[in-house]
């Protein structure tokens, strides 16, 4: 109830990095090294990000939002094309389209999990489609097999927005060589932290060489290149942008991906203590994983559904809050936003399923460095919002 006394005595984040005393070796390392930027941590890190995900290149930019531009720029989206995009995700999605002059085309999503759905998609696709991109929403791959289908019928490019899902796969394929071209961030609440930072994954030579291209300026070599070879002549050939990642970023990238298996482990381990007390809940239902998927678990989802015990969803996150269990929603479509209804003409009634999921969807406290207790807490503030006792917890490994 909503009178009851705070659950905790400060808020508990929905998601938070973790950072131990190696990572801030990593980092001195770095800051004392000759590069801090355009160097050898630069590489090292694209080379473990190829290992992690089964790419055969990687190319580090400075953000999440610079990886999906960087990449719908390298695949050559311009004027005049469109691109199909879910509208379950967050604005930059479909925003590094608008950025390369084109349009993006919102598709629905599946009801039960989320996820871009290929039916939908396939009915969107008009003469001036260019390609599609699939959000691997909460870290769960999207449906690639379905998706290539469509994509391969139509002359299509497939691109993943695989922000969420570092560390997952699908059917034994690492999530990051499931498309022509995939995106990541490291955010401090994504499955690595860099401060800030992104890449562009793929295993085609020159669509990497384009997007190396593109985050330098447009400029064919860099600063080290120039050093190393003893020149200093360069040449800008296309029109890019400063989206480098620098090497201090890049030594705490490498640090970080050393834990990145235990830590979706952990992320696995408390997203089964929700699964198994929410099963068969009346009120709070977790989103549906599909068979063969390794889920990153980047966000924890429920929804929050009508019922007479249970109140709305913005109840139950102004309760959780209350109580000391900080939660968020993810996310409002993108075609509701104020800009794309005036921009491109979108409207309430283009993507039912993601409309109304957003009215219930609610995503629980998750990361690597939450302790059971923590996960008892947020159970309880659950249970606590939805008029009732939160029943014994399942036991959860031991935090890693």
């Amino acid at each position: 109830m909503d009178d009851q006394p705070p659950i905790r005595p400060s808020l508990l984040p929905y998601g938070r990095q973790s950072i131990d005393a190696a990572d801030v070796e990593a980092v001195v390392a770095a800051l004392q090294s000759a590069w801090l930027t355009t160097g050898p941590a630069v590489e090292r890190f694209e080379a473990a990000l190829c290992r992690h995900t089964g790419a055969a290149h990687a190319v580090a930019v400075s953000n999440g939002t610079a990886a999906l531009h960087t990449a719908m720029a390298a695949l050559g989206v311009g004027p005049g094309d469109e691109v199909i995009v879910p509208a379950m995700t967050f604005a930059a999605t479909a925003n590094a389209v608008v950025y390369c002059g084109g349009t993006p085309v919102f598709a629905d999503v599946e009801p039960d999990s989320l996820l871009l759905d290929p039916i939908d998609a396939a009915r969107r696709i008009t003469p001036r489609t260019r390609g599609i991109i699939a959000v691997d929403y909460a870290g769960q791959p999207a449906d690639y097999a379905a998706l290539r289908a469509v994509a391969d019928r139509h002359g299509l490019f497939l691109a993943a927005d695989a922000c969420h899902a570092l560390g997952g796969s699908l059917d034994g394929r690492p999530v990051g060589s499931l498309a022509d071209v995939s995106t990541f961030s490291f955010h401090p609440v994504k499955p690595i932290a860099t401060g800030e930072g992104g890449a562009v994954t793929t295993a085609d030579e020159q669509l990497a060489r384009r997007a190396r291209i593109f985050r330098n300026h447009g400029i064919t070599s860099d600063h080290r290149s120039r050093e190393t070879a003893g020149a200093h002549r360069y040449e800008m050939v296309s029109l890019g942008f400063n989206y480098r990642l620098s090497d201090i970023q890049c030594a705490l990238g490498c640090s970080q991906l050393e834990k990145l298996p235990r830590w979706v482990e952990r992320r696995q381990a408390i997203a089964a203590a929700y699964d198994e007390a929410l099963s068969t809940d009346p009120v709070y239902r977790p989103l549906a994983v599909r068979a063969g998927c390794r889920h990153a678990y980047h966000l924890y989802v429920v929804r929050c559904l009508a019922h007479a015990t249970g109140p709305e969803r913005d109840r139950v996150f102004a309760s959780l809050r209350r109580q000391g269990i900080g939660t968020n929603v993810h996310y409002p479509p993108v075609h509701l936003h104020p800009y794309y209804r005036a921009t491109f003409g979108t409207a309430p009634g283009l993507c039912p399923h993601a409309e109304r999921a957003y009215e219930e969807i609610l995503s629980l406290p998750i990361f690597p460095g939450m302790a059971d207790g923590d996960i008892r807490d947020v159970l309880r503030g659950l249970a606590r919002v939805a008029g009732r006792e939160a029943g014994d917890s399942a036991a959860v490994p031991a935090a890693a």
